[in-house]
Order: structure tokens, then C-alpha cells, then sequence
């Protein structure tokens, strides 16, 4: 499950009972069911945008174990070279992405199972878009994971157990 997206004019979209949608040049194509999101009373999604717990970096230099650590364009590069040789899990995200929501959970279920390594999160949107350009994404969800400070694995779209044999896999090399 992936959606595509486009780096535009800002918007809010929302999936419809499909699990992926593509953008056309300037919108995401309606003919694929995409339709403007509809907030409830309740206002935002919160601190992890995506639901779940996730913690803003309080310092350019500070994760928090066992916590998932909300990034952007200023903090995400220090925070990758502060971890040294600790593997770094990259949750890609946009606030109105289905299968970003139902990943949240889980991605946070993994930081508390993955002490030894550094989870973060990152909202692609239209303030972060040039670091998400920088790091290629085409789809949300995109989990990346560093070591040393380069990606060494990609997992494209809501497969939480490919997400966990790439997280094992890079910690295992």
C-alpha cells in the first residue's frame, strides 16, 4: 500500500476506499478517488501527525529512546550524524496519508522493541519538501534506514513486515 505524491501548491487530500493514489502535474488525480479530507470537531492529528507518540527533537543533538523523534529539513541531518554507527529508521509520512495513520502504531511499537536504534519521523510536507526531494520519495509511506549516515535501505508503502526484515537485516551487516 503506497500513495503518490506531488510537491504542489499545499493541500489536504485523503484516500477513499483505494490504497493508492497517483498525482497528476499540478493535483492528485481525481479519477482515482482522492477527495479533500474532512477534519472532525477534535482539529489536528497532533504532535506524530501520523497518530502514535512521537517526540519533537528539544536539540539538533537529542533522540529519546524507545521514542519516536519528529524531524525537519533543520533537525534530521544532525540528528543522523549524532547517532553514529546506531542504525537510523526514517518514517516518511503527510498528515492526510491512510496508510501513514495505520503505520504510526506500529512504527512506534518498533522503537520500543528496537532500543539500539534511532526512529524518527518526518512530514513531507510543503516546509520539508526539499529534504524529502533530497532523499527521493514517490510515495508515502517511505521508511528509509541509515547507517553511518547513508541510506542503505528503502521500504516503499504500508509493508510493516518488510520494514522489520530491513531494519534486521541492516542491524545484522
Amino acid at each position: 500500500m503506497a500513495l503518490r505524491i506531488a510537491f504542489s501548491a499545499p493541500s489536504i487530500r485523503s484516500p477513499s476506499s483505494s490504497s493508492s493514489c497517483t498525482p497528476s502535474a499540478s493535483s492528485l488525480n481525481r479519477s482515482l478517488g482522492c477527495r479533500p479530507q474532512r477534519r472532525s470537531s477534535g482539529g489536528s492529528l497532533g504532535a506524530s501527525g501520523a497518530g502514535g507518540r512521537a517526540v519533537a527533537a528539544r536539540s539538533s543533538l537529542e533522540t529519546a529512546v524507545g521514542q519516536v523523534t519528529e524531524v525537519d529539513r533543520d533537525t534530521f541531518w544532525p540528528l543522523v550524524k549524532a547517532a553514529g554507527d546506531r542504525v537510523v529508521v526514517l518514517d516518511m509520512y503527510t498528515q492526510w496519508c491512510g496508510p501513514c495513520k495505520v503505520m504510526a502504531p506500529k512504527f512506534l511499537g518498533l522503537s520500543e522493541e528496537y532500543l539500539d536504534v534511532t526512529f524518527m519521523k518526518l512530514n513531507c510536507n510543503h516546509e520539508n519538501k526539499h529534504l524529502a526531494k533530497e532523499l527521493g520519495i514517490k510515495v508515502v509511506p517511505t521508511f528509509k534506514i541509515l547507517k553511518d549516515g547513508k541510506v542503505v535501505k528503502e521500504v516503499r508503502g504500508a509493508k510493516f513486515d518488510d520494514l522489520v526484515l530491513a531494519i534486521e537485516t541492516v542491524k545484522s551487516s
